[in-house]
């Protein structure tokens, strides 16, 4: 399976670039020698992650190795998002941030703006509507569709590792989320904080936790 990343990367460089040209037709093309060295460190960010997801849809069991896929918007998703975010860090023209990031929120209805500093492992799932603010984020953490990540008072969450934001989820304002915490579907966090180990359910009106003993299964140690 490792062989076969070479011909990935490679396919996966001319698709992104065909389609940033293809939407964004403002006589400023971008050439693959511009993004080239952007393009190699947020696809060697993408292999670490994946790396560390043991999904079907990540990990192909059978050939031991990782299952890359450009189809599968979800990991279209987090790459678009270490490529902007990589480009940004290497000062690349605001255009070219710009433009991927613009990609990321046309093709998978996604706001991760590329200066917000998302963790080196964490995963999608099907994430349509979902927004991330410039929260503190940490290692393996599990996004779904729907969830919000914002502030209040311009003030933002912390969420420490092994967190779960379930679908139609929100958590925001001077929140914490302790260790392996998770939020039920449709529960929003607002300036509170959850211990770890603890699922939370409701809103700040109403709410309740339940324990959470285990970590998530997807994750590779």
């Amino acid at each position: 399976m490792i062989n076969n990343y070479k011909n990935h990367k490679k396919h996966l460089l001319v698709f992104v670039t065909n389609l940033l040209n293809l939407y964004f037709k403002d006589n400023k093309k971008i050439n693959k020698d511009k993004i080239y060295k952007s393009f190699n460190q947020a696809y060697d960010r993408l292999i670490y992650c994946f790396s560390k997801i043991q999904n079907e849809y990540y990990f192909d069991k059978r050939k031991k190795g990782l299952n890359l896929n450009h189809l599968n918007s979800d990991q279209m998703a987090t790459f678009l998002y270490f490529f902007s975010n990589t480009c940004y860090k290497n000062n690349l023209e605001q255009r070219i941030c710009d433009k991927i990031y613009y990609l990321n929120k046309m093709l998978n209805s996604i706001d991760i703006f590329y200066e917000v500093k998302m963790p080196d492992i964490f995963l999608l799932i099907h994430p349509v509507g979902t927004v991330l603010g410039r929260a503190d984020y940490s290692n393996y953490l599990i996004i779904y569709q729907g969830v919000n990540v914002g502030s209040n008072k311009n003030i933002y969450p912390t969420l420490s590792k092994y967190v779960t934001l379930r679908p139609s989820s929100s958590i925001l304002g001077n929140s914490k989320m302790g260790e392996n915490s998770e939020l039920a579907t449709g529960s929003i966090l607002i300036d509170n904080n959850l211990s770890k180990n603890k699922i939370y359910f409701g809103n700040p009106k109403e709410n309740f936790t339940k324990l959470k003993k285990n970590l998530n299964e997807v994750w590779i140690k």
